[in-house]
Order: C-alpha cells, then sequence, then structure tokens
C-alpha cells in the first residue's frame, strides 16, 4: 500500500489503518445519528463510503504534508510547516465532509436531508482529529529522524574504529616494524641525534592512532601527525620520496576524519614504485573549491604486497564520506599523475550526529 504513495512519516498508513474504522463510524453517527447502529446494511455501507471518501481525503493531505516538508525542512520552520498542514488540511476536509453530507442527501437509499447542525459538529470534530494527526505525524517522523541518525552514528562508530584498526594493523606488522627498527637501528650508530628524533616521531605516529578518538580532527591537527608520519617514511626512503607541500591557513582550520591522509598516503606509496633515480613525489596543496588535492606521479608497481589492506583502507575512507554526508571522495588520472581531491568540512556541527 505505501508503494508509490506519499509518506510523510513513514509509518502514515499504519496510522490510517488505526483510525480509519472510529473515525468513519464517528462521522456516520454524527450524520445518521442512532439510526445508522440499528440498520445494519446502511451501517456497512455507509462505513465503505465514508471510509473510501476519507483514504482519499488523507492521501490527498499526505501529498500537502510532503510537498511542505520539502519546502520548509529546517526545524526553525517547523512552526510554520505545522501551521500551513492543520490550515490546508482544515480546508480540505471541511470540503469532504460537505462532498460525504450532501452525497448521502442525493442517494435515496440513506434517507438522509442535510443538516447544517451536525455538519458544524462534524467539522469541529474533524478540526480537533486534524491537529491530532498532524502532531502525531511531526512526532512518528523525528522519532524516526532519530532512529536512522542513530543508526547512521552507530555505521559511523564502526567505521572509524574499524579504519584505526586497519591503520594500526597496517603500520605495526612486522614488515613496518622491521623496517622501522632497522633504520633506529642505523641511526643510532650513524647519527644518534637524528635517531632520538626517529623516536620520538615514531612515538608521536603511534600516540595519535591509539587515542583519535574524534570523529573529525581539523588539518592543521592531521598534517602534523601526517608530518610525524612522512618523518619515518623519509628516513627509510631518503630522496626516493619527496613530498611538497602547499596549503592555505583557511584551509588548516576546516575539518576531515583522523587518518585520512595516513590512508591516502599509504595507498600512494603501496601502489608505486620508490627508487633514488626515480623519487616518488607527493604533493599537497589547496585546491579553488577549498578542497585538498593530493597529488603523485605514478610508477605502478608489479605486485603490491599490501594491496588487499590499502584497498579496504580507501574504502573505509570512502565510507565516511558517506556516512557524514559529504561529497565524494573522488581520484583522477591523468597520463602519469593522479589526483586525489580530498573534500575539507567547514562546519563541524552540521556533520556530527
Amino acid at each position: 500500500m505505501k508503494a508509490g504513495l506519499p509518506q510523510y512519516s513513514g509509518r502514515d498508513y499504519i496510522v490510517l489503518g488505526i483510525f480509519i474504522l472510529p473515525i468513519t463510524i464517528a462521522i456516520n453517527a454524527v450524520i445518521f445519528g442512532t439510526r445508522l447502529f440499528a440498520d445494519l446494511p446502511l451501517f456497512g455501507l455507509a462505513c465503505l463510503v465514508t471510509a473510501t471518501v476519507f483514504t482519499l481525503d488523507f492521501i490527498l493531505c499526505g501529498m500537502v504534508a510532503v510537498n511542505l516538508k520539502k519546502r520548509l525542512p529546517r526545524d526553525e520552520q517547523t512552526g510554520t510547516r505545522l501551521a500551513l498542514m492543520i490550515g490546508v488540511f482544515m480546508l480540505l476536509t471541511g470540503l469532504f465532509l460537505l462532498v460525504l453530507f450532501r452525497g448521502y442527501e442525493m442517494i435515496p437509499y440513506f434517507d438522509y436531508q442535510f443538516n447544517e447542525t451536525r455538519f458544524t459538529w462534524a467539522c469541529f470534530g474533524m478540526g480537533i482529529t486534524n491537529i491530532f494527526l498532524t502532531f502525531l505525524h511531526e512526532g512518528i517522523s523525528r522519532y524516526e529522524n532519530w532512529k536512522a541518525n542513530l543508526r547512521e552514528t552507530e555505521a559511523l562508530r564502526k567505521v572509524y574504529r574499524q579504519s584505526r584498526y586497519l591503520c594500526l594493523k597496517n603500520q605495526i606488522n612486522p614488515h613496518f616494524l622491521f623496517n622501522s627498527l632497522n633504520s633506529l637501528s642505523s641511526l643510532i650508530h650513524e647519527d644518534e641525534k637524528k635517531g632520538e628524533q626517529f623516536l620520538d616521531e615514531m612515538s608521536k605516529v603511534y600516540r595519535y592512532m591509539l587515542h583519535q578518538d574524534e570523529q573529525l580532527v581539523t588539518l592543521d591537527t592531521e598534517l602534523k601527525f601526517t608530518g610525524s608520519y612522512l618523518f619515518i617514511l623519509k628516513t627509510r626512503y631518503n630522496e626516493a620520496l619527496q613530498v611538497q607541500m602547499n596549503i592555505s591557513p583557511e584551509a588548516r582550520g576546516k575539518w576531515l576524519p583522523p587518518l585520512a591522509l595516513q590512508t591516502i598516503i599509504e595507498s600512494i606509496i603501496s601502489q608505486n614504485t620508490i627508487a633514488k633515480d626515480r623519487p616518488l613525489v607527493i604533493s599537497l596543496s589547496t585546491g579553488a573549491n577549498g578542497d585538498l588535492l593530493i597529488r603523485n606521479n605514478v610508477l605502478p608497481r608489479i605486485a603490491a604486497g599490501n594491496g588487499e589492506e590499502d584497498l579496504s583502507g580507501m574504502e573505509n575512507l570512502v565510507r565516511k564520506y558517506a556516512l557524514l554526508n559529504q561529497p565524494e571522495l573522488q581520484i583522477r588520472h591523468v597520463g602519469s599523475e593522479q589526483t586525489i581531491r580530498l573534500p575539507l568540512i567547514t562546519n563541524k556541527e552540521e556533520v556530527l550526529l
């Protein structure tokens, strides 16, 4: 019954099913009085006619309500929206009652003459019913939105937990630890001061990942973490990995999911060859529309060792943006260059649930 019909709260026709019989009986009791209950065929036919007309009126009112909800969707417009809905519903229901009363008068079987007093009482009763049903639908709609937001919030938290797990898994796997500890061991013997710095930056990386519970962080915060992460990578790859940054101060105050840059950089490194004679160049800059652009020259790796893990990390990042109702992360290849456009969030409060 729901298919193709207007839905204001998502439970419109359940409400209709619950209230249609008592409303139908009440209206016909006002029209026919005690005669309604004394004549069973009259009772059945009158209820059928009234229920049909009331259902059409309900659907028409639903179309009006859905349109007003689209035009006045914000919370601060709720009062105006409800007032308009009630006003239009009153008018439509008055017309519905007039058609019903006059219709019964025109059909000889019902043996009915129009009664202004009964019509006035019917309008009064349906007016109260309209107000009640309007606020009931609004309450159900808000409850359904709350439940949907709750599900989205839980889904978002799950994605973040999974993302943190994947990032940590990628970083503390034996291969990474071996390379990092090997670099640290060499630095301790060759350059003790730089070795201490390496250890300090490595501790910052793990501290950030292990204690990151926020849904969003500022780009400036993420860049500080990324600086520590890149320090470890550059210590290993030296001049084979080159990173350039040109990010505006305005962009640094915007928001993004934590570990987003680490996920992208890890993806780039895992999918490309890094060699001294063919350095991998990664640049981070601010786009014309305020997004973050991550560019790199494409040096395809013959066999990417962590391809599946890398794909999971990027898929997680895409899911984060979808759950945050943000524009999609875009990846574009032009010639031998890849560009990843990462949307930055201006207003944190509008995104978080």
